[in-house]
Formats: structure tokens, sequence, C-alpha cells
């Protein structure tokens, strides 16, 4: 038997992924989203006929039989956070949609896309969308290429540029590609077939080029044993009206059918469990089957799915669960399993949202200490708590509910790019805060002299005028001379007669030195430095990016000094 080939619809946020599926579904997606972003994958049937309709004449110029039984789609998030989820849309597709916006072109995550594609060896062609907001576009109402021909000479010439720097940035990627209708070869070229998605332009070349192309070489690919045992992947675990839980899958190779055991990955171990309920939608409504065959998308009603993860295998169960729990098992440890010794609390409301935060993390070098499905719990709070460090005294929520502890901070967001810039800049404000903290509990780094003429008292205490030559010189600060000898500590400081806590690199000022003698300890015109501690030296390397040049080389220059007595110093 023939399944219908899993599309994959991928490309960067935006760009109108969602909004071509709508055009060719009819249906709302985009609205429900949370900030009109798809945050999960969602799969959606469009049945041959459909696509007959929709092509018209255009299916017999490819004079081929067509067998497929329709087009399974995949939604895919296009966010760079989406990573991982794409990756799973990716493992799973057989041929995928690229959309990019021809006012943007190829984005970051355009390119991050291609490079999913060609990791799985996955084949795509090139909705080129917003063909409508391409300057001076006229919407004609014709067949793509009589419309493009249609179009004056300035606005052809532009759509010509517009495809020719997608196909320049395409080459650079190493990947050959031109307009649909002058490919040459489907094999050696991408097809970019301008696209529309609030007009509808394009959209019937576009499933006549996917659906030509899954017919001609995916055949063999998309040969499945009906009588095989089912296999799928959970998409999404949710509460349906007059249903109660269900699952969310696509069934991509065998037959489930009701009353079916599967194995099913869970937040603790595999389960087994019993399909009591197959639903596939119908024109926007839940039509009950008896079985279904791949590749499908589903929903399920069952028994033993509390706590099942999104994005987890399900398998339908002979006499094999043991080996079935057991494999699935250690794919779920892979995934799910995060203990580091310290770091920060992870959380979202599915498998593939989790993914998505905790690659993300990775990537920008964030420690996670755990990262779990579902709400915060006491233990949750209590690992938080523990933290030394005040920067993983933190929990990240992905759509689930958010409760503000009072030693712990919680960002939460269901928009999860957002979450994560939420995060960075919060972790920016608190290191910010934590390190101008840790600079005025540590010695600040200054040289100075005495200024000649200025020796307003010469002892109990000592009164000198002084230049700051580099760095900043606050009160309470242990000074050394050019020796490295200790010379007194500052117990005041004065500038046009009044009390002040510091003095700025290039300004005089008069010092207060209790034990020190102007003669004896102390010169005018002499050079003296404040004194830092190895601890101080070593907390003020790690904080070099908040110093000034004048408190950077005044560091070398005490370093210097100390190492004459102690090589060592300050390692």
């Amino acid at each position: 038997m023939i399944r219908q080939p899993i599309v994959m619809l991928a490309g960067h946020v935006d760009h109108g992924k969602s909004s071509l599926l709508e055009k060719i579904k009819g249906i709302s997606i985009v609205k429900t989203e949370a900030g009109a972003i798809t945050q999960s994958i969602k799969s959606y049937n469009v049945p041959l006929r459909t696509i007959k309709k929709i092509c018209g004449d255009l299916l017999e110029q490819l004079n081929i039989k067509l067998t497929i039984p329709g087009l399974l789609f995949i939604d895919t998030p296009g966010h760079a956070a989406f990573q991982n989820l794409r990756k799973r849309g990716g493992n799973l597709a057989d041929i995928a949609i690229l959309v990019i916006d021809i006012t943007k072109g190829i984005e970051e995550q355009t390119k991050e896309c291609i490079q999913i594609l060609k990791q799985y060896k996955t084949p795509f062609i090139i909705a080129l969308n917003k063909l409508d907001l391409l300057p001076g576009w006229q919407n004609t109402g014709l067949s793509l290429i009589k419309a493009i021909n249609n179009q004056a000479e300035s606005v052809k010439i532009e759509l010509d540029n517009r495809i020719y720097t997608i196909v320049g940035k395409l080459a650079e990627l190493n990947f050959n590609s031109e307009r649909f209708d002058r490919v040459e070869d489907y094999k050696k070229q991408i097809a970019i077939i301008p696209v529309s998605a609030k007009s509808g332009e394009g959209i019937q070349e576009l499933l006549m080029v996917m659906t030509g192309l899954a017919q001609k070489f995916l055949e063999d690919e998309l040969k499945t044993e009906v009588k095989g045992p089912g296999k799928a992947i959970v998409l999404e675990v949710r509460e349906e009206k007059g249903l109660g839980e269900c699952l969310d899958l696509i069934l991509y190779d065998g037959t489930i059918k009701i009353n079916d055991i599967f194995v099913v990955g869970d937040v603790n171990e595999p389960k087994t469990g019993r399909i009591k309920a197959i639903f596939e939608s119908e024109k926007g409504k839940l039509k009950k089957i008896e079985e279904a065959h791949a590749a499908i998308g589903l929903k399920i009603n069952c028994t033993e799915i509390t706590s099942v993860l999104p994005g987890m295998p399900l398998i339908i169960a002979k006499d094999n669960v043991d080996r079935l729990k057991e494999d699935i098992k250690k794919e779920v440890q892979e995934v799910i399993i995060y203990k580091e010794s310290d770091g920060i609390i992870v959380k979202a409301d599915t498998l593939g949202s989790l993914e998505a935060l905790v690659n993300l993390l990775k990537e920008k070098k964030v420690k996670i200490k755990s990262a779990s499905i579902g709400e915060i719990t006491k233990k949750d709070i209590a690992e938080a708590e523990t933290q030394k460090d005040e920067l993983n005294r933190i929990i990240l929520c992905f759509n689930v509910p958010k409760i503000e502890p009072k030693d712990v901070k919680v960002i939460s967001n269901e928009v999860i790019y957002r979450l994560i810039e939420d995060y960075g800049k919060w972790l920016k404000e608190t290191k910010k805060e934590q390190e101008t903290r840790i600079l005025k509990s540590i010695t600040s780094p200054a040289k100075i002299k005495i200024l000649k003429g200025c020796v307003f008292r010469k002892s109990n205490p000592a009164i000198i005028g002084v230049n700051v030559l580099l760095g900043n010189l606050r009160n309470e600060s242990h000074l050394i001379n050019e020796e490295g000898k200790k010379i007194s500590i500052i117990r005041g400081i004065q500038k046009d007669k009044k009390n002040i806590g510091e003095i700025k690199q290039g300004e005089d000022g008069a010092i207060s030195l209790p034990n020190a003698v102007v003669g004896r300890q102390i010169f005018e015109d002499q050079t003296l430095y404040t004194d830092i501690s190895e601890e101080e030296f070593r907390e003020l390397k790690k904080l070099k990016s908040f110093l000034n040049a004048g408190q950077v080389e005044v560091m070398r220059e005490i370093m210097e000094i100390k190492r004459n007595k102690n090589p060592l110093w300050g390692i």
C-alpha cells in the first residue's frame, strides 16, 4: 500500500507557513496561536480529492498516474528556539516546503531549516511567499505563469531579481535552484514557486509540484505494510470536551485499531495502554473510525496516558511489550534527564517545548540543573533556592502556571523566544547589579601622586593633596609605595572643602592618613598605589570588562610590584 507523504512546512518566523496551510485548508490556524506564532507541531490531512479540486487542470500536465492518497502536512514553528521541534518534524518528513518571505529573503532560521533538511536528506521545494507584497504586483486571478506574464515589465524584472537573490544565497549553501517552470532536472535543482498565502496565487502550482515530486520520486519510500504494527509520534496531550485526555499523533507506519495495546513514553517509566477510540479530522470536525493506516494525523482516546510525553514514540505491541518499554525508556532518558551539579531550572508543558528551551540555553552556555515537564513543584523551588549563585536561582517556565516563590525568580511566557529574550534581559540586569555590588565591596585599583606644596598637615593624621594618575581612589583604601611597603589607610577625602567618598582619574583632592608622617613614610612628589589583596585581584580580573583603561593599567603595575616579592602572586 502507498501511504500519503508526510510534508513538513518550515521556515523563519513570520514568513507565512501557517498562513499558507490555512489557505490550502480553508481554516484558521494562526489566530489560535499565542503571539500569532506556531508553538508546537500540528498535522493536517489534505486528501487527493482536495488537491485535485485546488489544482484543476494543472495536475494533468504532469502526465503521472497519481496513486498517493493525499498529503499529510506538519506545521512547525519557525523561530531559532524551535530547532529540535523542527528536527522532530524533519526526521518524520518525507518531503518539505521551505517558506521564504519574498520581501525578506533567506534569514538565519531559514539557513537553520536548510541545514536540518540537509542533515535528514529531506528533499524540499521553496514557497516564495507574500508575492502580493512585491512592489507593483497586480492580482489577475490567472494561473501563476500567466499572472507573471501579465505584470508590468518592471514588476517582472523585480520578481526575477528577488528570485535570483535566493538562487545566489542557496548556491552559497551548495544548493542548485531555479524558478519551478525553468527547472530542467528536479533531481538536481530545487524548485522555487512564488506564492501568496493572502490571495492564493501560486497555491495550485505549489501543490502540483509537491504532488508530482512525491509521486515520482518517493513511491518506494511510501510503501507501507498495512497489517504491520502501528508506529506513531505523539504530538500533543490535550483535553477534549466529552472525551477527556486524548493524544494527537502522527501514524507514520503500519496500522492501529480500537482495542490495540500500545507502549508509549511517560515522565517516569514507559506505560502500556489500550486504544478506546480513534478519530480523524474531517472538515474541521472529529470523525470516529475503527482503524487507521499510515500516514495520517489522528486523535486517540485511550487508557493510561497520565504524564505521557509529547514527542515520544507510541508503538503498537504484540508479544514484545518488555523490549519496547526498554527501548522507549532509553530514548526518554536521553531527552529529559538533565542533572548538572548547579544551574537553572527549566519547566515546559511538552517535550518539544522543553527540548527547544534546553537546546537554546545550551547554545548560550547556560547550565541546567534540571529540565522537566509539568507545573512548578516544591522540589523545583527547593533546588533553585539552594543554588549558591543567585544567577541560578531562577525557574524558566513555558506554558505552565506561574507562581511567585519568595527567594526564587520565576520567568514565564507562552511564546518560547520571548521567554528566552526575557531571561536574557533579566540575566544582563542581574549580572550588572551583582558586579556593581562586588566592585563596591573590593578595593578600587588606583595610582596617585603626592602634590608638591600641598602638605596641609605632616602627621596625626597627615593631610596631603594628591592627584589620581590612574583608576579611582576610594575612602578607606590601604596604600603602598612603589616597593610594596604598606603606608597607611585613607580615613577621609576632601575636595573643595567637602567630604567625598572617591576621587576619579585625573582629579585632585586631599586625603587623611593616620600613622603616616610626611618626610618619613611619605614624601612630596611620591607615587603611591592602593593595596589590593590576591583575592580582590582575581575578582577584578573576572570583572575586567567593567573597569576603565586606567584601572586595568594600574592593576598590571600593582601585580608587578607584588610579584617582585612573590612571583606567584595573584595566579
